[in-house]
């Protein structure tokens, strides 16, 4: 069962997102919440930009400005996070270096990390609408993410609520050693128990019949179909049609590396999914 989430927080619609979810997950889970709030002191303090000679002491103020800026834009996003957890008590830990560095640091010690589909952590904005962090700890990370798109509710029945099981979860699998992993850390963390999921096989050598007993056993409300044909299509018109509270994904694996590649099927299907995605590598 889950019993820790870790959370990205910043001031990104999907982040602000991601921030209600792990609250009102938590909530229903009884899993702990620690914050993580990311200054990039490296990124903000300007350390490894060359500076002309005689312009030393207007770099120092400008960098000094800099970082009381992104000081005070934590605080206001921390002071948000405690209104929005409405008395729910969470741990913040605050970490200088780059995003990927905090949250791989930080995640170890944790079973989940939930993160907005577009957030910045400190950095500059996501052209696409996909943080490049997400590539980071789906490539070296070892844990699972909650990637949440901007304007998904935490109240939606069969993600965080749980109470009204009307919109299922939606599973992938297709054979790979990832959505395996994927599905049975997502069973063991117990985040589909009582909920009603539809398991989508687009593997030809595995039984639908079988991974709908194995759902069942993890107390799932399951139906299992073997599927053919282009998954990234399928998995979204599924998804919008159901509808979807939660995505769970297997990250791809291309040439034998466990990368994902962001002009691949993972990376379309995380930009374009109209629900969170459980994702792990």
């Amino acid at each position: 069962m889950i019993r820790s989430i870790l959370l990205a927080l910043d001031d990104t619609p999907g982040a602000c997102a991601a921030r209600d979810i792990a609250f009102a997950l938590a909530r229903r889970t009884g899993a702990a919440v620690t914050a993580l709030i990311v200054l990039d002191r490296p990124h903000t303090s300007g350390a490894h930009e060359p500076v002309p000679l005689g312009a030393g002491a207007f770099a120092a103020r400008r960098n000094e400005k800099l970082a009381e800026a992104v000081e005070a834009e934590a605080e206001r996003v921390l002071a948000d996070a405690r209104i929005a957890a409405e008395g729910f008590e969470f741990a913040v830990v605050r970490r200088d270096e780059a995003p990927e560095a905090a949250l791989l640091a930080e995640g170890c010690a944790h079973d989940l990390i939930v993160i907005g589909r577009d957030s910045t952590l400190g950095r500059e904005a996501c052209d696409d609408g996909l943080s490049p962090t997400i590539e980071a700890l789906l490539r070296d990370g070892a844990r699972p993410l909650l990637v949440v798109p901007p304007g998904v509710e935490a109240a939606a029945p069969g993600l965080a609520a749980g109470e009204a099981l009307k919109r299922p979860v939606l599973i992938a699998h297709d054979g790979s050693l990832a959505a395996m992993r994927t599905l049975h850390v997502f069973a063991l963390l117990g985040l589909g128990r009582n909920q009603v999921v539809k398991l989508l096989d687009f593997a030809t050598e595995t039984s639908p019949e079988a991974l709908q007993r194995y759902l069942t056993q993890h107390e799932m409300r399951a139906e299992a179909y073997a599927v053919s044909g282009d998954p990234h299509d399928i998995l979204l018109a599924e998804a919008k049609s159901l509808p979807a509270s939660l995505l769970v994904l297997g990250a791809d694996q291309e040439s034998g590396i466990t990368r994902l590649i962001f002009g691949s099927a993972t990376a379309r299907l995380l930009r374009a999914s109209p629900c969170a995605v459980f994702i792990h590598g």
